[in-house]
């Protein structure tokens, strides 16, 4: 017998199915909604990817999403550059900045061997206090650590957001009042 098969379908729920969180059920729902229920959301969708790839980038001073060379945070003279909180990602940047707890600036490190040492010494330079925002772990521990000790002649104090966000949860996966809560209840390093 032979199997019922468009390729072009599979092609499409294979890729939903590379993203993040989207199993086989999600993904052939996605496709079908778009290629037989609303293909002008299909072609908003692939202009709107298309446009992102093509012109979003890294800030070159924080590492955030940016269109631009400085990110619209690093770029804004209202922001507190005496406090800069280090996260993994920009999607950490997205939650914290949701919140609107944070007036400070950003610098993203997304592991210790992207770390680069020189860039961290530029972005801390007339910092008063870093602040760790990783969800807690072994291994942000360790990150926390090895920055430090790299930070270890600056001025600077160091804190991170106080426990209650759960150990092996992305800042994206907590809820707004958790991380402000967090975020304000800061402790010393």
């Amino acid at each position: 017998m032979k199997k019922y098969k468009i390729e072009a379908f599979e092609n499409l729920v294979n890729a939903f199915q590379e993203m993040p969180s989207i199993g086989k059920k999600s993904a052939v729902k996605m496709a079908y909604h778009l290629v037989m229920e609303d293909s002008f959301l299909a072609m908003k969708l692939a202009h709107a990817i298309e446009e992102g790839v093509n012109s979003i980038q890294r800030c070159k001073k924080c590492h955030n999403m940016s269109e631009d060379e400085l990110c619209a945070i690093c770029s804004d003279e209202f922001r507190d550059e005496s406090i800069l909180c280090i996260v993994q990602s920009a999607k950490d940047i997205l939650t914290i900045e949701e919140s609107g707890q944070y007036k400070g600036v950003y610098y993203i490190v997304t592991q210790i061997s992207d770390l680069d040492e020189y860039h961290l010494k530029d972005a801390v330079k007339g910092v008063n206090e870093v602040i760790f925002a990783f969800p807690p772990s072994l291994a942000t521990d360790t990150m926390i650590l090895y920055i430090e000790d790299k930070l270890a002649g600056e001025d600077i104090y160091f804190s991170k957001i106080a426990q209650g966000v759960p150990t092996g949860v992305e800042l994206e996966n907590i809820d707004i009042l958790s991380l402000t809560r967090a975020m304000e209840s800061r402790v010393k390093v």
